[in-house]
């Protein structure tokens, strides 16, 4: 499923085949979190973005408008007019974010809404249900997504009950796979790697739950409060114990130079609500660095975002008329703003594919790193 085309220091490039198509890797996962979107987005419009994986949220989905009424309208692909690969995640990061409407046990977790306040418990087997229901390429584990720093007991705790959690996902998900009215059965089953900032709990739980022989692994709990540089050494103390023949995930990363900087110690996934969240409050991504396009210096700019873009927003718009959508309170601002962002990141991908084929990977990600964060 997961062949390296070529190789550069840890940089890897390479494709992942899907029950939806091949993913060329590295690459970015555009966030769709209740399947669309935020910004008036279609999965139609993600085509023309250079758009390759859709991710939705699984926690999300099984609130509004329930993981059974997906699977009654066909599924994610079918719903949303998507026919691409997804993935979904399992509900373990709303274990983090949701801290004060959650309690953690042993079978699972207990959420109160954060819609209504309701009641609900979701657990490994309810998180496979729910994404073998929403028929995604791809599910990610049910896991704790603990808080940075936490405790070196607590977190020990937290990922050897996660590894648990992890056995049992596979079983269910073996069980739902073989079972005639399943959406997807080829639906492939991610590991999570857990363990805060601590690298000795990090590698031995990679050394774990590699032997359950996934079809990947992800790296999950960073890039929630630590700095960037503790991550990058984190990812340097997993990544040799992380199957070569495996694609590799860093979960919820993140900006332009985390992606370069992953790439570079050989991560091949990503997803972020950055470009898209970014985008809602002006902030746009360009070749020469960051801009705010609610400046007052813009007003009367009749350039495109950024004369280097090769999108439908920089060949059609002004920086002076998006501006003016965005003072004006208009929607197509927004929209034409997450348009611009999203072929930003998918097109940085596709630069840093093109330089691991050709050789030009160290040079690419030397001339990059002080560019990409820059802010004008």
């Amino acid at each position: 499923m997961f062949e390296i085309l070529k190789t550069n220091g840890k940089a890897r490039r390479g494709k992942f085949t899907t029950p939806h198509g091949v993913i060329q890797t590295p690459f970015f996962m555009n966030v769709a979190t209740s399947a669309a979107i935020k910004g008036g987005v279609s999965a139609y419009d993600l085509q023309d973005l250079k758009c390759q994986v859709m991710l939705c949220n699984t926690y999300h989905l099984h609130l509004r408008p329930g993981d059974e009424t997906v699977k009654a309208l066909g599924g994610l692909h079918k719903m949303t007019g998507w026919n691409e690969p997804i993935l979904t995640d399992s509900g373990g990061f709303q274990v983090f974010s949701l801290a004060n409407l959650r309690n953690i046990e042993e079978e699972g977790v207990t959420f109160n809404s954060h819609i209504d306040g309701r009641k609900i418990f979701m657990g490994p087997e309810e998180s496979m249900r729910i994404q073998s229901n929403l028929g995604s390429d791809i599910a990610m584990a049910f896991d704790e997504c603990i808080e940075n720093p936490s405790p070196y007991d607590y977190t020990k705790k937290s990922v050897e009950r996660t590894t648990r959690w992890l056995v049992r996902c596979k079983k269910e998900m073996d069980r739902l796979n073989s079972l005639e009215d399943t959406i997807n059965n080829k639906q492939m089953l991610f590991g999570i790697n857990q363990g805060g900032i601590y690298k000795d709990i990090r590698i031995e739980h990679m050394k774990e739950i590699t032997q359950l022989d996934l079809p990947g692994y992800a790296i999950g709990g960073l890039a929630v409060g630590e700095p960037a540089e503790v991550m990058y050494e984190i990812i340097e103390a997993v990544e040799p114990y992380a199957p070569a023949d495996k694609p590799r995930y860093l979960m919820g990363v993140g900006t332009p130079v985390n992606i370069l900087e992953g790439v570079y110690r050989g991560i091949d996934m990503f997803d972020c609500v950055m470009p898209t969240r970014n985008a809602r409050h002006g902030q746009l991504f360009t070749s020469k660095g960051i801009i705010n396009i609610k400046n007052s210096k813009y007003a009367l700019d009749e350039s495109p975002i950024d004369e280097e873009c090769g999108c439908d927003v920089c060949g059609k718009f002004s920086k002076g008329y998006i501006r003016h959508l965005f003072k004006s309170g208009e929607i197509l601002g927004l929209r034409l703003a997450v348009m611009h962002n999203l072929y930003f990141y998918n097109s940085l991908l596709e630069k840093i594919r093109f330089h691991l084929e050709n050789d030009t990977f160290e040079e690419f990600y030397r001339s990059q790193r002080e560019i990409l964060g820059k802010r004008i």
